[in-house]
């Protein structure tokens, strides 16, 4: 048994190995677009630029490159209706829709602890003379 208390195979991936593959999943899930790019699609299917309003901030570029990775690491599915305009609609595979839950879950916990974090700021920032 682990550390979870579940029994797992001796993993043949070691993220901190800088020739692993699973780094650069690890990279595409964890970097703010893709972190918010999951949640996003947690809450069901988006056409692009419904995707691009909810997740505030995202440039078209690296929305677009987000897309790409994620679909590539098959957590996101791209869906093209051959109509006239093109219709593209993006939704998290049953693999994305797990990693989005386990991302979730700290997202919630990031959000729920952030006066903690606002109060360690401003104490940092007062002994350090700020960022």
């Amino acid at each position: 048994m682990d550390s979870t208390g579940m029994d797992s195979p001796d993993l043949a991936y070691d993220v901190f190995s800088k020739s692993c593959p699973s780094r650069g999943t690890l990279e595409h899930v964890t970097g703010r677009w893709g972190a918010l790019t999951l949640g996003a699609l947690h809450e069901g299917s988006f056409r692009f630029n419904e995707l691009r309003r909810r997740v505030d901030g995202v440039s078209e570029k690296m929305l677009s490159q987000t897309l790409h990775a994620l679909e590539r690491d098959g957590l996101v599915h791209r869906d093209a209706q051959p109509t006239n305009p093109p219709r593209v609609d993006y939704e998290l595979t049953p693999l994305g829709r797990e990693v989005a839950e386990r991302l979730l879950t700290l997202i919630r916990f990031v959000e729920g602890r952030m006066d903690d974090v606002l109060v360690s700021r401003e104490r940092y920032d007062e002994t350090r003379g700020g960022l």
